[in-house]
């Protein structure tokens, strides 16, 4: 972990020193991830920075907010490459033109900020619906992405939980099973597409009864169903808008650096 770094002037943070910071805290080189993630930074700017946007997704979008808004850094979770190689033609060209003229710098960070202990989207989901981790969950290689641990809480209870996290952050929850007088007592969660074969065999393993996931294919609610297993659904976007909004608080406390929050849900 990086040791507290000087303070610099309102000129602005060189952005190098920002970069090294995150590659740090996030464990990034460390951090396997999928080819298209490209964790890092993803484009550099002219070399400060006085002003952080947040945002889910890099999109026209978010690229065009975080401009208005006069940030010249701008924190995404899916980043610049996550569709593969593309011709920078169209609307690629259009938004890398606006990025250029504006200045502005991107970083990205997918499975490293997934799976952080403080600032990761599975720990601060689990915290925003009153639970505590105790373990890890969905492993990825040699890593977890998620988080599991135990309770007592009604399913009921979670589920409203979610609906209202989720509702707050441009999503729905959906979660199909019989409450009844059902009780959550092992539960696990992996944000974004959290439903797959791994994660519901996973769950099976470890005896989880209640898996949060961001979303998931529609036969991973059939499956979890005739499993005896009840699975939330709160939504891609919305399970992962916690952790990038962390990150940047967390250069703000760092560095004394403005930021804002973009916010542009997917409905998904």
């Amino acid at each position: 972990m990086s040791t507290a770094l000087n303070r610099p002037t309102k000129a602005g943070v060189p952005l190098e020193e920002i970069v090294s910071y995150l590659d740090d805290i996030l464990q990034t080189a460390a951090t396997p991830d999928y080819p298209g993630a490209v964790n890092g930074l993803q484009l550099a700017n002219r070399g400060t920075v006085s002003k952080v946007a947040a945002a889910v997704d890099f999109s026209t979008e978010t690229v065009t907010a975080a401009i208005e808004q006069n940030a010249d850094l701008l924190l995404v979770h899916h980043g610049m490459f996550w569709s593969g190689v593309q011709p920078i033609v169209g609307r690629r060209y259009s938004r890398l033109a606006k990025l250029f003229d504006s200045d502005m710098a991107i970083y990205s960070s997918h499975l490293p900020l997934d799976r952080h202990p403080q600032i990761g989207n599975n720990v601060l989901l689990a915290r925003t619906l009153g639970l505590e981790p105790s373990g890890g969950f969905a492993r990825f290689n040699d890593i977890f992405i998620g988080v599991q641990g135990i309770s007592e809480t009604p399913t009921s209870v979670l589920i409203d939980r979610a609906k209202l996290f989720s509702t707050g952050h441009g999503g729905n929850t959906i979660a199909p099973v019989s409450l009844a007088s059902r009780v959550t007592h092992r539960w696990a969660i992996c944000t974004g597409s959290g439903a797959s074969r791994e994660t519901l065999d996973e769950a099976a393993h470890d005896g989880i009864d209640t898996l949060i996931v961001g979303e998931g294919p529609h036969w991973t609610a059939i499956d979890a169903a005739d499993c005896g297993l009840a699975i939330i659904y709160v939504g891609h976007y919305a399970s992962e808008t916690l952790g990038i909004y962390a990150l940047a608080a967390n250069l703000n406390r760092q560095f004394d650096l403005e930021w804002v929050k973009i916010s542009a849900p997917t409905g998904l």
